[in-house]
């Protein structure tokens, strides 16, 4: 029997993570959190987010990378980073 592959959500929008950048949100709204995991430290036998960077991101194919930058911060874990993203993309989706 196949395994169904569950795509892993966060507040009812998906995650998806390639390497150390993750995507959250959906490429057919108009907006996306990217979380890059710029520095991590062990713990145990995990790696550990120390600095993450947050951006709110336009997903229209025709601007620069850089111009669809919308807002941008830096966290000092992954759950602080996810809290905004998630507030952040809410607003955004909603156009407020």
């Amino acid at each position: 029997m196949a395994e169904k592959k569950i795509p892993l959500e966060y507040k009812g929008h998906p995650l998806r993570r390639k390497d150390n950048l993750i995507y959250y949100g959906s490429m057919g709204e108009k907006y996306i959190i990217m979380l890059q995991v710029m520095a991590s430290a062990p713990l145990d036998d995990l790696n550990l987010a120390t600095k993450v960077s947050v951006q709110l991101q336009l997903t229209d194919p025709d601007l620069k990378s850089r111009d669809r930058v919308v807002k941008k911060t830096e966290k000092d874990n992954l759950y602080a980073a996810m809290d905004v993203a998630a507030v952040w993309l809410e607003r955004a989706l909603a156009g407020k």
